[in-house]
């Protein structure tokens, strides 16, 4: 294939990802609506049990005592569960908002944002889609965010996606080495930590390491070492620009052929 071929076809695939964020957008508008009905019930039905126990307060002399240790058995386990569905419909909600501000967010919008809760959403949205896309894909993933990390001034959009390219090539090193080795157990540790006025995340795998060729033309638009149609090419590049130039920060890396590789980025918390 050549230059001008090549060129196309990921000009048309970067066509495609437009279409397609399009298209999410209009998604996550429509699925918004039933979970703001989940959310909002559960906690309707959760105050409507306050009010029935109350009522069987005021009727406790007609029950045995049996009766009145089940009932409340049953109002614990009711709550419980209410509890439950409200929490999950939350954080359903927050993933849906965190694929919208993606897909349209503004570029150049720095607000304070939660950068540990950014990188949870995104470390494991990336992860879900490589197990949509490879149903025999799995990693153990390690998570270790600080507790003193503030608020930083960040683009939340374009952290994202930094955060989802490194988190992509980690899934993708680890299910390579696992394809080749039978006894081997892929694992991908993410760190968020804060000093000096700098917010530090790092993205660590085990997988299949990089050779010093692939090193020196990690940054090169429209290099990859994944198959056609799995890769663009652009990613890490992309990832440079928003940290360094967009976020005045910088990335850097380190990585052993055969044994992992480690992403590394740091921001000033108030560029």
């Amino acid at each position: 294939m050549n230059d001008n071929n090549l060129l196309k076809q990921q000009l048309q695939k970067q066509e495609k990802l437009s279409a397609l964020g399009l298209m999410c957008a209009g998604i996550v508008h429509e699925i918004q609506n039933p979970l703001n009905f989940v959310i909002n019930f559960s906690k309707l039905s959760a105050s409507l049990l306050d009010d029935l126990s109350s009522l069987l307060g005021e009727c406790e002399g007609s029950m045995t005592d049996d009766m009145k240790d089940e009932a409340a058995d049953i109002m614990d386990s009711l709550k419980q569960n209410l509890a439950i569905i409200s929490d999950n419909g939350q954080r359903a909600t927050d993933i849906v908002q965190s694929i919208l501000m993606l897909s349209r967010g503004k570029e150049d919008e720095y607000v304070r944002a939660d950068v540990c809760k950014i990188v949870k959403e995104y470390v494991w949205l990336a992860y879900h889609a490589m197990r949509a896309n490879h149903s025999e894909f799995n990693v153990t993933i390690h998570e270790h965010y600080d507790d003193n990390v503030p608020l930083a001034e960040v683009v939340p959009q374009e952290i994202s996606r930094a955060v989802i390219n490194l988190m992509n090539n980690a899934c993708y090193a680890v299910w390579s080495k696992a394809k080749e080795h039978a006894d081997y157990s892929p694992e991908i540790n993410v760190t968020v930590s804060a000093t000096d006025g700098l917010l530090s995340v790092s993205i660590a795998d085990n997988g299949v390491g990089m050779s010093q060729e692939v090193q020196r033309q990690l940054y090169d638009e429209f290099f990859t070492t994944k198959p056609i149609g799995e890769g663009t090419g652009l990613g890490m590049g992309i990832t440079r620009r928003i940290i360094e130039d967009k976020h005045h920060g910088t990335l850097s890396f380190s990585s052993v052929l055969g044994e992992g590789s480690t992403f590394y980025f740091s921001i000033p918390l108030n560029p």
